[in-house]
């Protein structure tokens, strides 16, 4: 590690000075490590490791552009780091902080009912009373019935992507009421 920030911090010098090919060896060999605590970043703010690509061009155009800020007597990876830590949170600010989930995952997993609902069920099915219409059908669809994404889909003529909507909100709504109630 020390032999790595070594070349890393001999690299940024001489690319100051003019050497264009130490200064590209640089950018070169810094990329993979920025790849690696940006796919972190995101993985820790639940974000698909997919989304790193943009970050890392983005740091590494900021480091190229601000490269005359960094301080030759300091180590250059503490520079670089506080660089991508301020491109990851421009960038999760640019998107929203919020995680996707992926809610067809949790529809296979939540059992069918028996015959007869419990009672978790039943408060589920009369707190649902109070959702818009369609909200309330997809979720009994899906948590009373035990109809998946697709299924409830067909049953309604609503698309798939209309089904995971009303299913999001519906549980937010009921979540919303939960809160109220406690």
């Amino acid at each position: 590690m020390k032999d790595r920030n070594d070349d890393w911090n001999a690299w940024m010098r001489a690319g100051l000075a003019g050497d264009e090919g130490a200064y590209a060896r640089l950018l070169r060999e810094l990329t993979p490590f920025l790849r690696t605590l940006a796919r972190s970043g995101l993985a820790r703010a639940g974000r698909s490791t997919a989304e790193a690509e943009d970050i890392v061009q983005d740091v590494l155009i900021a480091i190229h552009t601000r490269r005359s800020s960094w301080i030759p007597t300091e180590p250059l990876v503490p520079w670089v780091r506080a660089i991508l830590k301020h491109k990851l949170i421009d960038f999760l600010r640019r998107r929203g902080t919020a995680g996707h989930i992926d809610i067809d995952s949790f529809a296979e997993v939540i059992a069918a009912p028996t015959e007869e609902p419990g009672i978790a069920t039943r408060d589920v099915v009369k707190l649902a009373e109070n959702l818009p219409s369609g909200q309330k059908a997809v979720i009994r669809a899906m948590f009373v019935d035990g109809h998946n994404t697709q299924e409830t889909a067909t049953a309604l003529k609503m698309s798939e992507g209309a089904v995971r909507v009303s299913l999001h909100r519906g549980l937010a709504g009921l979540a919303k009421m939960l809160r109220g109630s406690i």
